[in-house]
């Protein structure tokens, strides 16, 4: 997969194996075992998670969702690349904040319009926090670029381990 050519906010991949679940399963579990420091793999009925630890881990380290879905003859997977837990849930706070300070001072300027008063610093907030809105998508366009190669080692080590 090109990582870097992709416009997609969530970067997947699907892939069909012609083995049952569980031996792509223990494939995951036997590889965790013998695992190097670099990578964490934890394995719970069909779904497997794969964790760049280590030195190599950054703030932006993506990780790897992998779900097993079972078709026929064959396994189904379906991989999904994330950011780390925290640095999403900090980006959540940071959007719901934004939001609520855009939904308090659009609230304040119905009010101040209603009430004939100046109205300028309400509109002036709305603006900046529309403002913000696109930095922060920003920022996390170019936290998650900073993680592409990672996304590349962690889809290399899934290729190696499904061989």
């Amino acid at each position: 997969m090109e990582t870097s050519k992709t416009v997609r906010l969530r970067l997947r991949f699907y892939e069909d194996v012609n083995e049952s679940i569980d031996q792509v399963r223990q494939k995951f579990e036997n590889f965790a075992q013998e695992s190097t420091s670099d990578f964490k793999i934890s394995v719970c009925e069909n779904h497997i998670w794969m964790n760049i630890v280590g030195e190599k881990k950054k703030y932006w380290s993506p990780h790897l969702h992998i779900e097993l879905e079972p078709i026929k003859n064959q396994t189904h997977i379906r991989a999904l690349f994330g950011p780390d837990q925290t640095l999403w849930t900090f980006f959540m706070f940071l959007h719901f904040v934004v939001a609520g300070v855009f939904i308090i001072f659009g609230m304040m300027l119905y009010s101040n319009i209603s009430l004939k008063q100046s109205y300028a610093n309400d509109l002036l907030v709305m603006g900046l926090m529309v403002i913000v809105w696109f930095l922060l998508y920003f920022i996390a366009r170019q936290i998650r670029s900073n993680g592409y190669g990672q996304m590349d080692e962690l889809e290399a080590l899934f290729q190696k381990i499904l061989k």
